[in-house]
């Protein structure tokens, strides 16, 4: 298992979150209530339970509504905030929060998305690579929501596909993202960078891989998915509290159903 307290957390979480404002409204994203608590809570708990004590929220949008519900401490976590004036996309923020990052590896996750993942497996296999960056993976049903990401059979990532109306399987990103902290000082610092349109395509040639996970993964990014969220993490939580059982009767560590 990973000691999380080795890494600096990161959540991006200033998205406008305009897909959802038909039912949620005036605040951000990862300030929608799933079973009566914020979003974000969900993914705080998840950086928790793998032992991190730092992260960082890079907010935008309504941010300051962030900073108000959660404070500078969430259970064991130190919170920072690293707050964007003028909208910067997901790559923007992660440049400009890079000077609060305190570990030479970052996690990153997207604010508006879960996945139950091991992240023991995920680190194990990006230092055993000596990867620069690598990206969680999942296969759904139907990508077309979400693009489509290839790789090779070593893992090494080919090519970011474009979200198209073709619905089929495929590999998506699962919006964790293990990035060696060095490379961020590569990401413009000027107007409006998205890490997945922008940035991760010029990172092809080098050390970057993809992890693909059969846990399972959410995204609230449409109504249709965020009314599914409740039901969806209530598995999560009975499936945890399941393993966390059995762990702690033999002895032994749990894992995901990682490969």
């Amino acid at each position: 298992m990973t000691d999380g307290a080795q890494l600096t957390g990161v959540i991006l979480a200033g998205g406008l979150g305009t897909r959802l404002r038909s039912v949620v409204s005036g605040q951000p994203k990862v300030l929608a209530e799933v079973a009566g608590r914020p979003f974000l809570g969900y993914l705080l708990d998840q950086l928790a339970g793998w032992g991190f004590s730092q992260v960082v929220l890079c907010t935008g949008y309504l941010g300051e509504q962030i900073e108000e519900e959660f404070g500078d401490r969430y259970g064991g976590l130190r919170i920072q905030y690293s707050r964007e004036v003028t909208p910067l996309g997901t790559g923007g923020a992660l440049r400009l929060a890079a000077g609060l990052i305190e570990s030479s590896t970052v996690l990153v996750l997207n604010g508006d998305s879960y996945c139950d993942a091991d992240l023991g497996g995920v680190h194990q296999a990006h230092q055993g690579r000596c990867a620069k960056a690598t990206l969680l993976l999942t296969r759904v049903a139907d990508a077309s929501r979400f693009g489509r990401v290839q790789v090779d059979a070593m893992g090494r990532i080919l090519n970011f596909d474009e979200k198209t109306s073709d619905s089929g399987p495929g590999l998506v990103n699962a919006g964790l993202y293990l990035i060696e902290t060095s490379l961020l000082r590569d990401i413009p610092t000027e107007g409006p960078v998205s890490l997945e349109r922008d940035v991760f395509p010029t990172w092809i040639a080098g050390q970057f891989y993809g992890y693909e996970t059969s846990s399972a993964f959410l995204d609230i990014g449409t109504p249709e998915s965020y009314a599914a969220a409740e039901a969806f993490l209530s598995d999560v939580s009975r499936r945890q509290t399941y393993l966390a059982r059995r762990s702690e009767a033999s002895g032994y560590p749990s894992s995901g159903p990682e490969r």
